[in-house]
């Protein structure tokens, strides 16, 4: 598989989107997930090239590039955009029965969580601070989630534990066929003919 760099790309378009959003009034509204997305459904998709702040931007892209270009390397860059957006679409199929609006990549970014969580349950990452494999780390971000949908903020918790939940169930179906595929290759295959021709070789009176 090609490495063609898709998470790389997919942060260039998010920071030429922001500083769309930040010179162009009203750009944001054309976009953003809201009410109005049941009408106008590509908001399920372009709302994930949004971001709200430059922290918010600076936070997510950070960990889509580093996160996003190692799960690129394992499953491929057409798999990787897939993973993306469809985790994204669904964390915002869900979470716009709890929002009014929102925007950001982070659901997304929490479905290539879901996916290494399972192709790569031990690779070690940083997380809260210390090194731990990514399974672990997994969950203490989804721990954090779960505590914040206790406490009021303007933070996407359930659209992050959504996309999260895609990306784990994505990640199954991976290892399920990579596994299949293993023991694919490892099978032997004998022509009848060659069998026959050796026994009548060998074992002729």
């Amino acid at each position: 598989m090609k490495f063609r760099f898709y998470a790389l790309k997919i942060v260039v378009i998010c920071i030429i989107a922001f500083v769309l959003q930040s010179f162009i009034l009203g750009f944001t509204d054309l976009f953003i997930l809201n009410k109005m997305s049941w009408q106008e459904p590509w908001r399920f998709a372009s709302s994930l090239l949004l971001h709200g702040s430059f922290g918010h931007l600076l936070y997510n892209m950070f960990a889509l590039a580093l996160f996003g270009s190692l799960l690129e390397k394992f499953i491929g860059g057409r798999k990787f955009v897939l993973v993306f957006f469809i985790s994204g679409i669904i964390a915002n199929l869900i979470g716009i029965n709890f929002y009014d609006s929102s925007l950001g990549a982070s659901g997304a970014i929490y479905g290539v969580f879901g996916v290494l969580m399972v192709i790569r349950p031990g690779m070690i990452v940083w997380a809260a601070g210390f090194p731990m494999p990514m399974l672990i780390a997994g969950f203490v971000w989804a721990a954090g989630d779960l505590i914040g949908l206790f406490i009021p903020s303007n933070i996407g918790h359930i659209a992050h534990l959504s996309g999260m939940i895609a990306g784990l169930f994505y990640g199954i179906f991976v290892r399920v066929r990579y596994k299949e595929k293993r023991k694919s290759d490892n099978r032997i295959i004998i022509d009848e003919r060659d069998v026959r021709r050796w026994e009548d070789y060998y074992m002729k009176d």
